[in-house]
């Protein structure tokens, strides 16, 4: 965890890093956030989460707190003050601090914060196994593609998932679609080959990963198409894997009590870490 954080214009002691009660990210989940992965010390598609960070802004109507280049002068300043290299960085905007009413106050300042984390050593045997997830319904709100800090109903799904044995939990609508799991967009592979994803809709949240992960499989020559998919389907998969800035792609071999193809992590997920890993390495071996 973070030696220092930053808090609106200030690097402080993370112990005593705080913000005011009447912040209404605090009382009405009013702001969103970023989680930017760091590989050799230089940050992974800055580009692509700002531009994501600037349309949550918008949607919600939120000013803008500071220029790209400024914003990126903080996250890189708290990544050295904090000797992270590899790992990530987590940015919240709100609205700001307003006395409590649920209309938007007229004066407030954006609110900005951030703290910076070392990567968790990925554990060699869910690489080699595969890990299982959960199907459970979606309980989220109708705008999934903000990146808003309103969070509870994928801490829930986490919790449910954690007791229930799985590494994530995948949601499902109500018409039995699955949309993406609480921290991850969902990926299949049919038994034609063909590798399946949700389109970016307000159903999901349009992952970093995922718009990369696209880019790569294409590159490849994967069969790739984007459309819902049930969770019938799923279970019946030849593959299943999940995405992320933090779990990168991680697959997916037991779903519920369904065993995903032979119980084993398949080619597609296997190429596509390597490929998404090799792409990382690129990054921080191109640091000056």
């Amino acid at each position: 965890m973070s030696r220092f954080s930053y808090v609106n214009g200030r690097f402080v002691r993370h112990g005593i890093a705080s913000v005011h009660i009447e912040d209404r990210g605090y009382q009405f989940a009013d702001g969103v956030y970023e989680v930017i992965a760091l590989a050799g010390g230089r940050f992974v598609d800055l580009d692509l989460h700002l531009t994501r960070l600037d349309r949550s802004l918008g949607e919600l109507r939120i000013a803008r707190p500071m220029s790209d280049r400024a914003l990126t002068m903080v996250l890189s300043n708290l990544a050295k003050r904090n000797g992270i290299r590899d790992g990530s960085v987590y940015l919240q905007v709100t609205r700001g601090v307003a006395p409590r009413d649920f209309a938007f106050p007229v004066d407030a300042v954006p609110q900005v914060v951030a703290t910076a984390r070392r990567f968790k050593p990925v554990d060699p045997k869910a690489l080699a196994d595969g890990v299982k997830a959960i199907t459970i319904p979606d309980l989220r709100w109708a705008r999934c593609d903000i990146k808003s800090v309103a969070l509870l109903p994928a801490a829930m799904g986490k919790q449910a998932a954690r007791e229930a044995g799985a590494y994530e939990a995948w949601q499902y609508d109500r018409d039995g679609f699955v949309t993406e799991g609480t921290s991850s967009n969902a990926w299949i592979v049919t038994n034609e080959g063909e590798l399946i994803t949700r389109p970016p809709t307000n159903a999901i949240l349009n992952g970093i990963t995922r718009q990369v992960m696209i880019e790569l499989a294409k590159d490849a020559g994967l069969r790739f198409v984007e459309r819902a998919f049930t969770v019938d389907e799923a279970h019946a998969a030849r593959e299943a894997f999940v995405t992320s800035s933090t779990s990168f792609v991680m697959p997916i071999t037991q779903l519920d009590d369904a065993t995903i193809g032979n119980g084993k992590p398949g080619s597609f997920s296997v190429r596509l870490r390597e490929t998404y890993l090799a792409r990382m390495a690129e990054i921080a071996g191109a640091r000056a």
